[in-house]
């Protein structure tokens, strides 16, 4: 690291130093011990602009603080039942680690529906699963590999597509704000595997969009990717959705095998944990049997042109195809390597 970025962390440290009490305790509670990689993300997310940086982090403490995300972690989606309508409409899960260590988290975005449960719910448990991966995956990977681990890989299966997701354009936006502002640079690379027609046809006119940063990050494999995959990971560790080629292998495995399943290992770990730290604190008062409502930021000017770039593009879409059941079945053969 240069000088520039090495005077721009002492510059930012000192900015923080100066915040009051509760955002240095919530930032404590962000950082899990390793405060100048946290930082450093900050200051990637926006260009290594200290102020730019400064502002981003304080408006990020403030939002913990006002939404009390310190505390998500201890308000489970209850009853049973209806966290796992969230979780087979809301497609995410962690399949394992890759070879260095880094956890792998998957994405069925052509398959979640988002149907089952209010917008709050699906917002909470997103919320849930970063911050899980923040206070309890990422640790026990820096513990176990010793060196810090502190960001992960992403699959997203676009198995299923079709051009009625626009009608999640909303939901979909305003969950990846929240990322965006505040858990930036948690990504190393995100994989598109499974990719249809659509996904191409969107991904053409969206990529000129996106930073140089975040385009970098971006590879969209042959297929179901799994031999690309294999290169970084174990077998055991793909998402079940890359162990086979075919459309729709998202929802088509055992449920201790498929990732985005309540009955998958990690989900049965994350649900624990959340009940445990609940009932340590029902004592002091009764936990609220509602969704956990989350103030949601507005999506910067970028993310907004990004939004309705995609919508414009599903109505062409949508247009030519004269809606086909809504699904086109031709997949992309398109690869993007990351420098």
């Amino acid at each position: 690291m240069g000088q520039v970025p090495q005077d721009a962390i002492k510059q930012l440290q000192a900015l923080i130093d100066k915040v009051d009490e509760p955002l240095k305790k919530t930032f404590q509670n962000m950082h899990q011990g390793y405060p100048r990689e946290t930082l450093v993300r900050f200051l990637k997310a926006r260009e290594w602009n200290v102020a730019k940086a400064h502002k981003m982090l304080v408006d990020c403490l403030n939002w913990r603080i006002q939404n009390e995300i310190d505390s998500i972690l201890t308000r489970p989606i209850a009853p049973t039942d209806l966290y796992r309508a969230v979780r087979d409409s809301q497609l995410i899960g962690m399949s394992g680690y890759t070879k260095q260590g880094i956890p792998v988290f998957a994405f069925g975005v052509g398959l979640s529906k988002y149907d089952k449960a209010s917008v709050h719910y699906y917002v909470q448990s997103h919320i849930q699963i970063n911050e899980y991966r923040d206070r309890v995956i990422l640790p026990s990977a820096t513990k176990k590999y010793g060196r810090h681990i502190g960001t992960c890989v992403k699959v997203l299966d676009m198995t299923g597509l079709k051009i009625s997701a626009m009608s999640q354009m909303k939901l979909l936006t305003a969950i990846s704000t929240v990322d965006d502002l505040n858990y930036p640079e948690k990504t190393d690379t995100y994989y598109i595997v499974n990719a249809p027609y659509i996904f191409s046809a969107c991904w053409k006119v969206v990529k000129p969009l996106l930073q140089e940063r975040t385009r970098r990050k971006i590879q969209v494999l042959q297929g179901c990717g799994r031999d690309e995959l294999l290169k970084i990971m174990d077998h055991a560790s793909l998402p079940h959705f890359c162990k086979r080629e075919g459309l729709g292998s998202s929802r088509h495995s055992n449920g201790t095998h498929d990732c985005f399943s309540l009955d998958h290992a990690f989900h049965q770990e994350l649900y624990n944990y959340i009940k445990q730290q609940s009932l340590s604190l029902e004592s002091v008062a009764p936990i609220k049997q509602c969704s956990f409502h989350v103030d949601l930021p507005e999506p910067d000017p970028a993310g907004t042109k990004i939004a309705h770039t995609i919508e414009s593009e599903f109505h062409k879409l949508r247009d030519q195809n004269g809606h086909q059941n809504g699904r086109v079945h031709s997949l992309v053969d398109l690869k993007i390597t990351s420098e």
